[in-house]
Protein backbone atom coordinates (compact mmCIF):
# COMPACT_ATOMS: atom_id res chain seq x y z
CA UNK A 1 0.00 0.00 0.00
CA UNK A 2 2.85 2.22 0.97
CA UNK A 3 6.22 3.46 -1.00
CA UNK A 4 8.01 6.54 -1.99
CA UNK A 5 9.33 7.01 1.30
CA UNK A 6 10.31 10.94 1.76
CA UNK A 7 12.49 12.61 3.77
CA UNK A 8 11.94 15.92 4.69
CA UNK A 9 13.01 18.91 7.20
CA UNK A 10 10.86 19.37 10.68
CA UNK A 11 10.93 21.56 13.24
CA UNK A 12 9.45 21.29 16.44
CA UNK A 13 7.22 18.05 16.65
CA UNK A 14 4.96 19.67 19.71
CA UNK A 15 3.91 22.58 17.95
CA UNK A 16 3.31 20.35 14.67
CA UNK A 17 1.10 18.56 16.47
CA UNK A 18 -1.11 21.35 17.86
CA UNK A 19 -1.56 22.59 14.46
CA UNK A 20 -1.69 18.93 12.38
CA UNK A 21 -3.84 17.68 14.95
CA UNK A 22 -1.33 15.08 15.34
CA UNK A 23 -0.55 12.77 18.18
CA UNK A 24 3.68 12.46 19.55
CA UNK A 25 4.89 9.82 21.69
CA UNK A 26 8.38 10.78 22.60
CA UNK A 27 11.06 8.13 23.91
CA UNK A 28 12.38 8.15 27.03
CA UNK A 29 15.50 8.40 25.64
CA UNK A 30 14.93 11.12 23.09
CA UNK A 31 16.54 8.98 20.37
CA UNK A 32 13.64 9.26 18.10
CA UNK A 33 10.15 10.45 18.13
CA UNK A 34 7.11 8.39 16.80
CA UNK A 35 4.16 10.70 15.11
CA UNK A 36 0.63 9.19 14.10
CA UNK A 37 -2.29 11.25 12.17
CA UNK A 38 -5.58 10.71 13.58
CA UNK A 39 -6.64 11.61 9.95
CA UNK A 40 -7.68 8.33 8.08
CA UNK A 41 -5.40 8.54 4.70
CA UNK A 42 -6.27 4.95 2.75
CA UNK A 43 -9.52 3.03 2.45
CA UNK A 44 -9.05 0.91 5.62
CA UNK A 45 -8.83 4.01 7.69
CA UNK A 46 -5.32 3.13 8.85
CA UNK A 47 -3.12 6.32 9.84
CA UNK A 48 0.17 6.91 8.20
CA UNK A 49 3.07 5.95 10.79
CA UNK A 50 6.17 8.40 10.75
CA UNK A 51 9.30 8.63 12.55
CA UNK A 52 12.28 11.53 13.07
CA UNK A 53 15.94 10.95 14.15
CA UNK A 54 18.38 13.85 14.67
CA UNK A 55 21.63 13.69 12.37
CA UNK A 56 24.43 14.91 14.39
CA UNK A 57 24.58 18.32 12.95
CA UNK A 58 20.96 18.92 15.45
CA UNK A 59 18.41 18.56 12.66
CA UNK A 60 15.78 16.47 12.62
CA UNK A 61 14.32 14.00 9.71
CA UNK A 62 10.36 13.31 9.72
CA UNK A 63 10.31 10.14 7.42
CA UNK A 64 6.46 9.72 5.83
CA UNK A 65 5.14 6.74 4.27
CA UNK A 66 2.81 7.95 1.10
CA UNK A 67 0.12 6.31 -0.40
CA UNK A 68 0.09 6.00 -4.04
CA UNK A 69 -3.42 7.78 -4.17
CA UNK A 70 -6.14 8.07 -2.32
CA UNK A 71 -8.23 10.98 -1.10
CA UNK A 72 -5.84 11.84 1.87
CA UNK A 73 -3.21 12.67 -1.01
CA UNK A 74 -4.00 16.40 -0.77
CA UNK A 75 -3.88 16.63 2.92
CA UNK A 76 -0.57 14.84 3.17
CA UNK A 77 0.71 17.31 0.51
CA UNK A 78 -0.27 20.21 2.78
CA UNK A 79 1.09 18.51 5.19
CA UNK A 80 4.66 18.20 3.75
CA UNK A 81 4.72 21.79 2.20
CA UNK A 82 3.62 23.06 5.69
CA UNK A 83 6.69 20.76 7.05
CA UNK A 84 8.80 21.97 4.92
CA UNK A 85 8.47 25.60 5.44
CA UNK A 86 8.64 25.69 9.14
CA UNK A 87 12.04 26.43 10.91
CA UNK A 88 14.52 24.16 12.18
CA UNK A 89 13.90 22.92 15.28
CA UNK A 90 14.64 25.51 18.26
CA UNK A 91 16.79 28.15 16.05
CA UNK A 92 13.44 30.80 16.48
CA UNK A 93 13.82 30.04 20.28
CA UNK A 94 17.07 30.26 21.67
CA UNK A 95 17.75 33.22 24.18
CA UNK A 96 21.24 34.20 23.17
CA UNK A 97 21.75 37.59 21.15
CA UNK A 98 23.38 36.58 17.49
CA UNK A 99 25.35 39.80 17.42
CA UNK A 100 28.88 40.30 19.04
CA UNK A 101 31.69 41.98 18.66
CA UNK A 102 33.86 38.59 18.90
CA UNK A 103 32.21 36.55 15.91
CA UNK A 104 35.62 34.22 16.13
CA UNK A 105 38.07 33.57 18.98
CA UNK A 106 40.52 33.41 15.75
CA UNK A 107 43.02 36.11 15.68
CA UNK A 108 42.10 37.05 19.89
CA UNK A 109 44.46 36.90 22.85
CA UNK A 110 42.47 35.84 25.81
CA UNK A 111 43.61 35.06 29.02
CA UNK A 112 42.06 32.83 32.31
CA UNK A 113 40.34 34.70 34.92
CA UNK A 114 39.86 33.28 38.17
CA UNK A 115 38.66 36.31 40.25
CA UNK A 116 38.85 34.14 43.43
CA UNK A 117 40.76 36.49 45.30
CA UNK A 118 38.85 38.02 48.77
CA UNK A 119 40.53 40.10 51.59
CA UNK A 120 39.19 40.71 55.50
CA UNK A 121 36.96 43.26 55.65
CA UNK A 122 35.19 43.25 51.70
CA UNK A 123 32.04 42.49 52.57
CA UNK A 124 32.15 38.04 51.13
CA UNK A 125 32.25 37.30 54.87
CA UNK A 126 35.35 34.66 53.74
CA UNK A 127 37.62 33.37 56.30
CA UNK A 128 40.23 32.73 54.65
CA UNK A 129 42.69 34.37 52.05
CA UNK A 130 44.99 33.34 49.66
CA UNK A 131 47.73 36.02 51.08
CA UNK A 132 47.93 34.20 54.19
CA UNK A 133 50.05 35.04 56.83
CA UNK A 134 53.95 34.22 57.54
CA UNK A 135 52.83 30.59 58.78
CA UNK A 136 51.08 29.66 55.99
CA UNK A 137 50.64 31.85 52.69
CA UNK A 138 48.89 30.47 49.19
CA UNK A 139 50.62 33.11 46.53
CA UNK A 140 53.99 33.16 45.45
CA UNK A 141 53.77 36.81 43.89
CA UNK A 142 52.37 40.26 45.31
CA UNK A 143 50.68 42.38 42.54
CA UNK A 144 51.27 46.14 42.41
CA UNK A 145 47.78 47.72 44.10
CA UNK A 146 49.06 51.36 43.13
CA UNK A 147 45.88 51.76 41.08
CA UNK A 148 43.63 50.70 42.88
CA UNK A 149 40.33 52.08 44.08
CA UNK A 150 39.96 49.98 47.63
CA UNK A 151 42.91 48.23 48.79
CA UNK A 152 42.72 46.12 52.20
CA UNK A 153 45.49 45.48 54.83
CA UNK A 154 47.18 41.98 55.08
CA UNK A 155 49.28 40.80 57.94
CA UNK A 156 52.40 40.85 55.48
CA UNK A 157 54.92 44.26 55.82
CA UNK A 158 57.02 45.89 52.94
CA UNK A 159 60.57 46.66 53.03
CA UNK A 160 60.11 50.20 54.56
CA UNK A 161 57.65 49.27 57.75
CA UNK A 162 54.36 49.57 55.63
CA UNK A 163 51.46 47.13 55.79
CA UNK A 164 51.32 45.17 52.51
CA UNK A 165 47.87 45.87 51.11
CA UNK A 166 45.85 43.34 48.54
CA UNK A 167 42.66 43.79 46.35
CA UNK A 168 39.48 41.88 46.49
CA UNK A 169 38.00 40.47 43.69
CA UNK A 170 34.46 40.98 44.37
CA UNK A 171 34.87 44.67 44.52
CA UNK A 172 33.45 46.07 41.03
CA UNK A 173 36.08 48.55 41.26
CA UNK A 174 38.85 46.01 41.17
CA UNK A 175 36.92 44.16 38.12
CA UNK A 176 36.99 47.46 36.57
CA UNK A 177 40.33 48.33 36.24
CA UNK A 178 41.74 44.82 35.59
CA UNK A 179 39.49 45.21 32.04
CA UNK A 180 40.58 48.63 32.11
CA UNK A 181 43.78 47.46 31.50
CA UNK A 182 42.91 44.58 29.44
CA UNK A 183 41.52 47.59 26.94
CA UNK A 184 44.61 50.11 27.73
CA UNK A 185 47.50 47.12 26.51
CA UNK A 186 45.28 44.83 23.77
CA UNK A 187 44.71 41.89 25.64
CA UNK A 188 41.84 41.25 23.85
CA UNK A 189 39.20 39.61 26.67
CA UNK A 190 39.21 36.78 29.35
CA UNK A 191 37.48 33.57 30.02
CA UNK A 192 36.27 34.20 33.50
CA UNK A 193 36.28 30.49 35.36
CA UNK A 194 33.73 29.19 36.72
CA UNK A 195 33.89 26.32 39.14
CA UNK A 196 32.23 23.39 39.70
CA UNK A 197 31.25 23.71 43.37
CA UNK A 198 30.56 27.81 42.92
CA UNK A 199 28.24 26.50 39.67
CA UNK A 200 26.57 23.87 41.69
CA UNK A 201 25.72 25.75 44.23
CA UNK A 202 25.07 29.59 43.19
CA UNK A 203 27.64 30.69 45.00
CA UNK A 204 26.51 34.53 45.49
CA UNK A 205 30.10 35.99 45.47
CA UNK A 206 30.99 34.40 42.42
CA UNK A 207 28.18 35.46 40.80
CA UNK A 208 28.70 39.23 42.08
CA UNK A 209 32.01 38.88 40.03
CA UNK A 210 30.84 37.22 37.00
CA UNK A 211 28.12 40.68 37.05
CA UNK A 212 30.96 43.20 37.88
CA UNK A 213 32.91 41.34 35.08
CA UNK A 214 30.13 41.43 31.95
CA UNK A 215 29.46 45.03 32.71
CA UNK A 216 32.89 45.79 31.70
CA UNK A 217 33.61 43.75 29.62
CA UNK A 218 31.02 45.84 28.17
CA UNK A 219 32.42 49.05 28.77
CA UNK A 220 35.50 48.35 27.82
CA UNK A 221 34.42 46.16 24.82
CA UNK A 222 36.79 43.53 25.95
CA UNK A 223 35.79 39.57 24.99
CA UNK A 224 34.36 37.82 27.42
CA UNK A 225 33.56 34.28 28.09
CA UNK A 226 32.95 31.39 30.65
CA UNK A 227 34.85 28.71 31.17
CA UNK A 228 33.44 25.70 33.60
CA UNK A 229 36.11 24.47 35.16
CA UNK A 230 35.87 20.63 36.62
CA UNK A 231 37.76 21.07 40.03
CA UNK A 232 35.96 20.31 42.64
CA UNK A 233 33.92 17.96 41.25
CA UNK A 234 34.07 14.37 43.19
CA UNK A 235 34.37 10.65 42.04
CA UNK A 236 30.93 9.73 42.70
CA UNK A 237 26.84 11.51 43.77
CA UNK A 238 27.38 14.60 41.16
CA UNK A 239 28.00 15.29 37.54
CA UNK A 240 27.36 17.63 35.33
CA UNK A 241 23.89 17.90 35.31
CA UNK A 242 25.03 20.58 37.67
CA UNK A 243 26.66 22.75 34.74
CA UNK A 244 23.04 22.13 32.64
CA UNK A 245 21.51 23.95 35.21
CA UNK A 246 23.88 26.43 36.12
CA UNK A 247 24.09 27.19 32.43
CA UNK A 248 20.64 28.20 32.02
CA UNK A 249 20.81 30.12 35.25
CA UNK A 250 23.73 32.46 33.71
CA UNK A 251 21.47 32.68 30.69
CA UNK A 252 18.31 33.46 31.95
CA UNK A 253 19.49 35.26 35.41
CA UNK A 254 22.83 37.13 34.41
CA UNK A 255 22.16 37.19 30.59
CA UNK A 256 25.73 36.43 30.44
CA UNK A 257 24.93 35.84 26.21
CA UNK A 258 22.98 39.05 25.62
CA UNK A 259 24.54 41.42 28.00
CA UNK A 260 22.96 45.10 28.92
CA UNK A 261 25.07 47.27 26.56
CA UNK A 262 27.76 46.57 23.92
CA UNK A 263 27.66 42.89 23.75
CA UNK A 264 31.05 41.28 23.74
CA UNK A 265 30.35 37.21 24.78
CA UNK A 266 33.09 35.21 22.38
CA UNK A 267 31.40 33.38 19.93
CA UNK A 268 33.06 30.99 17.29
CA UNK A 269 31.57 29.51 14.44
CA UNK A 270 29.01 32.21 14.45
CA UNK A 271 27.94 30.40 18.10
CA UNK A 272 28.17 31.34 21.63
CA UNK A 273 31.54 29.95 23.22
CA UNK A 274 31.24 27.71 26.13
CA UNK A 275 34.51 26.00 27.66
CA UNK A 276 35.24 23.03 29.77
CA UNK A 277 38.26 22.41 31.84
CA UNK A 278 39.64 19.62 33.38
CA UNK A 279 39.17 16.74 30.65
CA UNK A 280 41.40 13.71 30.42
CA UNK A 281 43.97 14.67 33.41
CA UNK A 282 44.68 11.69 35.45
CA UNK A 283 45.05 13.10 38.35
CA UNK A 284 41.04 13.99 39.01
CA UNK A 285 38.89 11.76 41.03
CA UNK A 286 36.26 11.79 38.45
CA UNK A 287 35.92 9.48 35.94
CA UNK A 288 35.15 11.36 32.22
CA UNK A 289 33.18 8.62 31.05
CA UNK A 290 30.33 8.82 33.79
CA UNK A 291 30.05 12.10 34.54
CA UNK A 292 27.77 13.20 31.68
CA UNK A 293 30.37 15.41 29.76
CA UNK A 294 28.81 13.79 26.58
CA UNK A 295 25.29 15.10 27.45
CA UNK A 296 26.88 18.39 28.91
CA UNK A 297 28.54 18.78 25.38
CA UNK A 298 25.40 17.61 23.37
CA UNK A 299 22.96 20.19 25.56
CA UNK A 300 25.19 22.93 25.01
CA UNK A 301 25.94 22.65 21.34
CA UNK A 302 21.88 21.01 20.65
CA UNK A 303 19.35 22.22 23.08
CA UNK A 304 16.61 24.07 21.75
CA UNK A 305 16.48 27.10 24.24
CA UNK A 306 20.28 26.85 25.89
CA UNK A 307 22.10 25.27 23.09
CA UNK A 308 22.91 26.31 19.56
CA UNK A 309 26.86 27.19 21.48
CA UNK A 310 29.98 25.97 20.74
CA UNK A 311 32.16 24.27 22.93
CA UNK A 312 36.02 24.21 23.54
CA UNK A 313 37.55 21.39 25.82
CA UNK A 314 41.02 21.94 28.30
CA UNK A 315 42.88 18.68 27.87
CA UNK A 316 46.08 17.79 28.99
CA UNK A 317 49.26 18.09 26.66
CA UNK A 318 49.52 14.72 25.40
CA UNK A 319 45.42 14.00 24.77
CA UNK A 320 46.70 13.71 21.04
CA UNK A 321 49.10 10.39 22.45
CA UNK A 322 46.69 9.77 25.02
CA UNK A 323 50.22 9.37 27.26
CA UNK A 324 52.39 11.32 29.85
CA UNK A 325 49.96 14.06 31.70
CA UNK A 326 46.83 12.19 29.77
CA UNK A 327 44.68 9.58 30.50
CA UNK A 328 45.29 6.78 28.20
CA UNK A 329 41.38 6.56 27.02
CA UNK A 330 40.29 6.77 23.83
CA UNK A 331 36.97 7.87 25.15
CA UNK A 332 38.92 11.28 25.17
CA UNK A 333 38.86 11.41 21.43
CA UNK A 334 35.26 11.07 21.12
CA UNK A 335 34.28 13.98 23.16
CA UNK A 336 37.17 15.75 21.67
CA UNK A 337 35.11 15.24 18.16
CA UNK A 338 32.39 16.43 19.54
CA UNK A 339 33.64 19.80 20.42
CA UNK A 340 34.98 23.13 18.31
CA UNK A 341 38.03 23.63 19.85
CA UNK A 342 40.94 22.11 21.70
CA UNK A 343 43.07 23.90 24.60
CA UNK A 344 45.74 21.57 25.85
CA UNK A 345 47.20 22.88 28.96
CA UNK A 346 51.05 23.84 29.30
CA UNK A 347 51.57 25.37 32.40
CA UNK A 348 54.25 23.39 33.97
CA UNK A 349 54.54 21.26 30.82
CA UNK A 350 57.79 23.20 29.11
CA UNK A 351 60.25 25.21 30.77
CA UNK A 352 63.21 27.42 29.46
CA UNK A 353 65.75 25.64 31.66
CA UNK A 354 65.49 22.56 29.02
CA UNK A 355 67.77 22.51 26.87
CA UNK A 356 66.16 23.20 22.74
CA UNK A 357 62.47 22.81 24.90
CA UNK A 358 61.13 24.75 22.77
CA UNK A 359 61.89 22.55 19.44
CA UNK A 360 59.61 20.22 21.40
CA UNK A 361 56.62 22.81 22.05
CA UNK A 362 56.77 23.64 17.66
CA UNK A 363 56.64 20.03 16.77
CA UNK A 364 53.83 19.45 19.36
CA UNK A 365 51.79 21.99 18.22
CA UNK A 366 52.18 21.21 14.53
CA UNK A 367 51.39 17.64 15.08
CA UNK A 368 48.07 18.64 16.92
CA UNK A 369 47.06 21.59 14.74
CA UNK A 370 47.48 18.86 12.17
CA UNK A 371 45.31 16.20 13.74
CA UNK A 372 42.74 19.17 14.36
CA UNK A 373 42.55 20.26 10.70
CA UNK A 374 41.95 16.39 9.82
CA UNK A 375 39.47 16.16 12.19
CA UNK A 376 37.96 19.32 11.72
CA UNK A 377 38.62 20.87 15.16
CA UNK A 378 40.05 24.66 15.89
CA UNK A 379 42.89 24.04 18.15
CA UNK A 380 44.33 27.48 20.73
CA UNK A 381 47.53 26.78 22.31
CA UNK A 382 48.12 27.84 26.10
CA UNK A 383 50.92 30.12 26.64
CA UNK A 384 51.78 31.28 30.53
CA UNK A 385 54.82 33.64 31.75
CA UNK A 386 56.66 31.24 34.65
CA UNK A 387 55.14 29.68 37.47
CA UNK A 388 56.23 29.52 40.91
CA UNK A 389 54.75 27.17 43.54
CA UNK A 390 56.55 27.55 46.76
CA UNK A 391 54.96 28.94 49.66
CA UNK A 392 51.44 26.27 48.57
CA UNK A 393 53.20 23.93 48.15
CA UNK A 394 55.06 23.82 52.10
CA UNK A 395 51.67 22.78 53.24
CA UNK A 396 49.83 21.12 50.59
CA UNK A 397 53.18 18.85 49.60
CA UNK A 398 55.51 19.10 52.22
CA UNK A 399 57.43 16.21 50.96
CA UNK A 400 57.97 17.62 47.94
CA UNK A 401 58.66 21.29 48.30
CA UNK A 402 58.95 23.75 45.47
CA UNK A 403 61.58 25.95 45.04
CA UNK A 404 60.52 29.53 44.26
CA UNK A 405 60.37 30.77 40.43
CA UNK A 406 61.06 26.68 39.79
CA UNK A 407 60.25 27.77 36.39
CA UNK A 408 61.52 31.49 35.78
CA UNK A 409 60.39 34.33 34.03
CA UNK A 410 63.54 35.49 32.45
CA UNK A 411 62.13 39.19 32.41
CA UNK A 412 59.32 37.75 29.57
CA UNK A 413 62.26 35.84 27.61
CA UNK A 414 60.23 32.53 27.98
CA UNK A 415 56.83 33.76 27.60
CA UNK A 416 57.94 35.62 24.24
CA UNK A 417 59.72 32.22 23.13
CA UNK A 418 56.34 30.23 23.81
CA UNK A 419 54.44 33.50 21.63
CA UNK A 420 56.72 33.08 18.56
CA UNK A 421 56.84 29.61 18.66
CA UNK A 422 53.15 28.93 18.45
CA UNK A 423 52.21 31.24 16.38
CA UNK A 424 55.19 30.54 13.89
CA UNK A 425 53.54 26.86 14.13
CA UNK A 426 50.57 28.44 12.37
CA UNK A 427 48.55 28.69 15.59
CA UNK A 428 45.62 31.24 15.11
CA UNK A 429 44.13 32.24 18.07
CA UNK A 430 45.97 32.19 21.94
CA UNK A 431 45.58 31.32 25.63
CA UNK A 432 47.18 32.67 27.97
CA UNK A 433 47.14 31.28 31.78
CA UNK A 434 46.49 33.53 33.46
CA UNK A 435 45.45 36.99 33.81
CA UNK A 436 45.34 37.39 37.73
CA UNK A 437 46.74 33.79 39.18
CA UNK A 438 49.19 34.85 41.93
CA UNK A 439 48.98 31.36 43.32
CA UNK A 440 51.20 29.68 40.58
CA UNK A 441 52.49 33.24 39.91
CA UNK A 442 51.27 32.91 36.54
CA UNK A 443 49.60 35.80 36.40
CA UNK A 444 50.12 38.68 33.39
CA UNK A 445 48.23 41.44 35.02
CA UNK A 446 50.53 44.57 37.44
CA UNK A 447 52.72 42.98 40.13
CA UNK A 448 55.20 44.78 41.96
CA UNK A 449 59.15 44.04 42.48
CA UNK A 450 59.24 45.30 45.89
CA UNK A 451 57.10 42.06 47.61
CA UNK A 452 56.58 42.07 51.64
CA UNK A 453 59.40 40.70 53.54
CA UNK A 454 59.61 37.43 55.48
CA UNK A 455 62.06 34.80 56.94
CA UNK A 456 59.61 32.24 56.25
CA UNK A 457 58.15 32.85 52.71
CA UNK A 458 59.25 34.01 49.52
CA UNK A 459 57.74 35.54 46.47
CA UNK A 460 58.75 36.02 43.13
CA UNK A 461 59.98 39.74 41.32
CA UNK A 462 59.26 40.69 37.89
CA UNK A 463 63.62 40.75 37.45
CA UNK A 464 63.37 44.46 37.48
CA UNK A 465 60.72 44.88 34.97
CA UNK A 466 57.96 47.18 34.68
CA UNK A 467 54.92 46.00 36.27
CA UNK A 468 52.63 46.39 33.16
CA UNK A 469 56.04 44.48 31.19
CA UNK A 470 53.69 41.15 30.94
CA UNK A 471 49.92 43.37 29.49
CA UNK A 472 52.60 44.95 27.33
CA UNK A 473 53.72 41.92 25.89
CA UNK A 474 50.80 40.35 25.61
CA UNK A 475 49.21 43.24 23.38
CA UNK A 476 52.09 42.78 21.33
CA UNK A 477 51.61 39.49 20.97
CA UNK A 478 47.85 40.17 19.69
CA UNK A 479 49.08 42.69 16.91
CA UNK A 480 51.52 40.54 15.95
CA UNK A 481 48.92 37.28 15.94
CA UNK A 482 46.53 39.25 13.75
CA UNK A 483 49.14 40.81 11.35
CA UNK A 484 49.16 44.09 12.08
CA UNK A 485 53.18 44.05 12.55
CA UNK A 486 55.78 41.88 11.96
CA UNK A 487 56.22 38.99 14.40
CA UNK A 488 59.45 39.02 16.62
CA UNK A 489 60.90 36.23 17.56
CA UNK A 490 63.38 37.95 19.79
CA UNK A 491 61.30 39.81 23.20
CA UNK A 492 60.47 43.07 21.75
CA UNK A 493 61.83 46.22 23.24
CA UNK A 494 59.72 49.23 24.32
CA UNK A 495 60.73 52.63 22.60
Amino acid sequence: MYNNLSQVNIANPQFNSRTLNLISETDPDRTGLKIKSNHPINQQGSPVCNYYEPDRFGKQFLKICKPLAGPATKFLSVCLIFLLFTPRYGNAQHKHDKHTQYPSYKGLVMAGYQGWFRAEGDGTNSKSYSYGDEKRSGIDMWPDVGEYQKTYDTPWKLSDGQLAKFFSSHDKSTTDLHFKWMKEYGVDGVFMQRFFNAAKSRNENASDILKNAFEAASKYERAIGIMYDLSGLKASGEDCSALIEDWKYLVDQLKVTNQTGKKTYIHHNGKPLVAIWGVGFPDRPYNMRNIGLDKFIDFLKNDPVYGGCSVMLGVPMAWRTLNADCINDPYLHELIKKSDIILPWSVQRYSPLLHNDMDRLRDNTMADLKWCRDHHIDYVPCIYPGFSWHNLSKYEFPDDIKPIGSIPRQGGRFYWQQISTVINAGATMLYVAMFDEVNEATAIFKATNNPPVSKATSFITLDDKPSDHYLWLTGEAARMLRNEKPLSIKIPQRK
